[in-house]
């Protein structure tokens, strides 16, 4: 049984993905290391900055320019107060969903005002929001969703994780949670590999929510 729900941030309650993955394949490309958007969604995806730069450097073999964080950051916020939108359908979930809930997510919590104010989702869980900026590892580590848990006061066996990421449901997974994949823009194999449970459609989740796992 589910007594509560974590949701990650991007991806999940906020259609940010596209936006941000663009940005930062543009960022590293000028930086020396070529890169696509699809090699941001398959290799980045659900990562915080930290843990990307540090991906992205290996796989440079030198250390990048600096300032990406910061030039990443200015270009997302642009583009987020002009185009940003809920995830769709997530709305309307929410509304059916009366458990206990917080976000956790990759994200810098300067980001997550910006994100969630703009799609008019703060409110619903302003002082229950939490980053990976609070904990030593990020996802898949374990870390950011068990911080959670204890600050909420929810036991993870009995806790479900909402991400989009296979590092998130592999986080979700480490830390003893049952882990809901939104696949929609995903590749639902690799979620259910990592151990999600693959759904398409937010109108699904407040079900899930209700159904043992399988």
């Amino acid at each position: 049984m589910i007594d509560a729900v974590i949701f990650d941030c991007d991806g999940v309650l906020v259609d940010t993905e596209l936006i941000s993955n663009t940005v930062l394949a543009g960022l590293l490309t000028q930086a020396g290391l070529p890169t696509t958007l699809e090699d941001c969604l398959r290799d980045y995806r659900g990562r915080s900055m930290k843990s990307v730069m540090e991906l992205a450097t290996r796989r440079h073999g030198a250390p990048l320019r600096d300032g990406i964080d910061d030039r990443y950051d200015a270009a997302v916020k642009e583009r987020f107060l002009r185009e940003l939108q809920p995830v769709a359908g997530i709305v309307a979930a929410l509304e059916r969903i009366s458990l206990p809930c917080c976000v956790a997510s990759s994200g810098p919590h300067h980001k997550m005002a910006v994100t969630l104010r703009q799609t008019g989702l703060w409110e619903r869980f302003e002082g229950r929001i939490f980053s990976a900026t609070e904990v030593e590892h990020g996802k898949p580590a374990p870390d950011l969703f068990l911080h959670a848990a204890r600050a909420m006061g929810f036991d993870p066996a009995r806790t479900a994780v909402v991400e989009d990421s296979v590092p998130g449901v592999q986080a979700a997974r480490a830390a003893g949670m049952r882990a809901l994949a939104f696949a929609r823009d995903a590749d639902a194999g690799a979620l259910a590999a990592a151990g999600g449970e693959p759904f398409h459609d937010m109108a699904q989740l407040p079900g899930l929510l209700t159904r043992r796992a399988a």
